[in-house]
């Protein structure tokens, strides 16, 4: 059964325990995604050794290849993928709304030509419930409408009721409630005055979790971080709250100190494919020609298996090389960082000192590596 235990806060930041059936997650946490029910260079033992503690998957793409059906069959997406720890689907809007030329919004769904063949499809609130269902992770999404951030105001309204209307309808369809947890997604925009109506109205449905979406999709800094703290002074304090799509290891910080629990993002692993690994001293662009005979490891107070194992100047021959080692030993590298990072964001919140935390990581984590 899931449930959520708030042990620790230091101004608004927390730290908490989630439990699932698949285990617990000490929050607060960063999620890798697995889009297609993989992290993109990492096994599923990898990901147990960086410590990570949940992983990612996307119900849109995991819908359309290999199917939901095939997944059930498999015995739902954790024996698929072999992976026993907790795992969380989305919803599957916000790659609808990157098919803006593929779709048709409804008040009763979605109506959309893959972006593989172009066969036509059809995503209700309740369809939605029924693949995440199949799939069977921990935590699930209610199907919503992500808004673009170019968006009208009155666009964003009307979004909005549509996104409240679809999750009524798929609260009422959900019914492993014995052992899935339906989380709420709060939109609305950079609007002060729509977030407060999704949030209030999402509560008053009682999910025993809210997430935060439509942000980063081209709005300032400045607004992310105003609207995340505005939501979440809103949004209850015995249930988790999780920021959607975000981001740089400074974001991360940044929306803790806003009362954020959970988060996910493609970018260190994307960012480490090409080469662009996050560091505690900064971003490191390990292509840099700085690094051609530098037999140093990324990070010496790293204990990843590549910062034990390798220097910087082999991993600059890989990743110029292209070869696929490069791109798997970066990946471990920024996704153990990222794992780290919150784990000494957990320390100080639960020893009280995390401002003092924040004030001597945030001047680094966006510099540029030496």
């Amino acid at each position: 059964m899931f449930s959520f235990t708030l042990q620790q806060t230091c101004g608004k930041a927390r730290a908490g325990l989630i439990k699932t059936d698949h285990g617990d997650i000490l929050t607060p946490v960063f999620m890798p995604v697995g889009t297609l029910g993989t992290v993109k260079a990492m096994s599923p033992h990898e990901l147990e050794e960086i410590q990570a503690q949940i992983i990612l998957g996307n119900t849109y793409h995991l819908y359309m290849r290999p199917g939901h059906e095939l997944i059930l069959k498999a015995g739902g997406l954790h024996k698929f993928i072999s992976w026993n720890r907790p795992m969380l689907t989305d919803s599957g809007g916000f790659q609808v709304m990157s098919l803006a030329a593929l779709r048709k919004i409804t008040k009763e769904g979605v109506k959309f030509r893959s972006h593989i063949d172009g066969s036509l499809h059809h995503f209700t609130p309740e369809s939605v419930m029924e693949v995440q269902e199949a799939l069977g992770a921990d935590i699930i999404m209610s199907f919503d409408e992500c808004p673009p951030f170019a968006a009208s105001k009155d666009y964003v309204a009307k979004s909005l009721t549509t996104t409240l209307l679809w999750a009524e309808r798929g609260k009422k369809a959900f019914t492993n409630t014995d052992h899935q947890a339906l989380f709420g997604i709060v939109q609305g925009g950079v609007y002060e005055d729509l977030r407060e109506k999704s949030a209030r109205e999402l509560m008053d449905m009682d999910f025993p979790g809210y997430s935060i979406g439509g942000l980063a999709v081209g709005e300032g800094k400045d607004d992310m971080f105003r609207i995340t703290a505005f939501v979440n002074d809103i949004l209850p304090k015995h249930k988790p709250r999780y920021l959607m799509g975000v981001g740089t290891p400074s974001d991360l910080l940044n929306n803790i100190a806003n009362g954020v629990d959970m988060f996910d993002c493609v970018m260190p692993t994307r960012n480490a494919r090409k080469g662009s690994i996050f560091t505690r001293y900064g971003k490191m662009i390990i292509k840099a020609a700085r690094y051609k005979e530098d037999f140093r490891p990324i990070d010496p107070l790293c204990g990843c298996y590549t910062c034990t194992h390798f220097s910087r100047a082999y991993i600059r021959h890989l990743i110029t090389m292209n070869e696929i080692l490069g791109m798997r030993l970066t990946t471990i590298h920024s996704l153990w960082f990222y794992q780290e990072l919150m784990q000494m964001v957990r320390k100080a919140i639960l020893e009280d000192r995390f401002d003092a935390f924040l004030a001597e990581m945030l001047p680094v984590l966006d510099t540029i590596v030496e």
